[in-house]
């Protein structure tokens, strides 16, 4: 059975997506079998970051009863699979929640790890994405605000009985305005296992619709997520070769990429 990473936050706009994606990305470049679920069902964007926001079926298709989850993965060329939710307006309010761990469960046979990215804040749907991770990760900012959030967000996995692996902070730029880690750190009672530097990296990958880590591998945020991937992996990880175009990419191409 593999393991469920559930990338969770207090907030929006953290940097959670980006870090989920990555983190699926880098594990994957370690030669495990990845699959990464947008379970932010009312507002998604793991099929934006990837480059096909559009698919004949999707996460709410699973939730609703009408497909099973194997027809709702998809192939990304570097070999990450993704489970999208949908962009349908006529989508949001029509999916039942509580199934979320089971279907969550049924992944869990088919990957070596299944990255969740969770709804931010604690919504049901947040909710149960916590109730379906085995591990947590909490995404912040160097700022007290966004810190605050992420507080509220350990202290509600822990009181669910979850273990938090660890706190991820993302943009970070070393200034003086910003929050120490020491004292995110010990605010959070929970280990810093990846500092993300704030890099234009990140935006150019979107603009390219693929991981920071595949379209910038030598720059310092990719190699924080790799850094990170590793931390989850121990010390038996090692880098493989590059894979051939699957599903997915053909996908892409339906939706207008070349």
């Amino acid at each position: 059975m593999g393991r469920v990473i559930a990338v969770i936050s207090g907030k929006g706009g953290v940097g959670k997506t980006t870090t989920a994606i990555n983190l699926g990305a880098a594990l994957n470049k370690l030669e495990k079998e990845v699959v990464v679920v947008d379970v932010n069902l009312n507002t998604p964007n793991v099929g934006i970051h990837l480059g096909a926001p559009i698919v004949p079926v999707t996460l709410n298709h699973v939730l609703k009863g009408k497909a099973d989850i194997e027809e709702a993965i998809y192939e990304h060329s570097s070999g990450t699979k993704i489970v999208p939710s949908s962009l349908s307006i006529k989508e949001i309010t029509k999916f039942n929640t509580k199934k979320i761990p089971a279907v969550i469960k049924e992944l869990k046979a088919l990957a070596d790890f299944v990255i969740l990215d969770s709804a931010a804040g604690f919504s049901e749907e947040a909710m149960a994405t916590i109730e379906a991770g085995d591990e947590i990760i909490v995404v912040t900012n160097p700022e007290m605000p966004s810190v605050t959030d992420s507080l509220k967000a350990v202290k509600v996995a822990r009181e669910m009985g979850k273990e938090v692996k660890g706190i991820v902070v993302t943009k970070y730029r070393g200034e003086s305005y910003e929050m120490p880690l020491s004292s995110i750190k010990s605010m959070l009672e929970a280990p810093i296992i990846g500092v993300i530097p704030e890099d234009k990296a990140v935006k150019e990958a979107l603009n390219k619709r693929d991981a920071v880590v595949h379209t910038n591998p030598r720059s310092k945020v990719s190699k924080k997520y790799n850094e990170i991937a590793l931390k989850i992996l121990g010390p038996n990880g090692a880098p493989k070769e590059e894979k051939k175009d699957g599903i997915f990419s053909k996908l892409m191409s339906l939706v207008g990429e070349d």
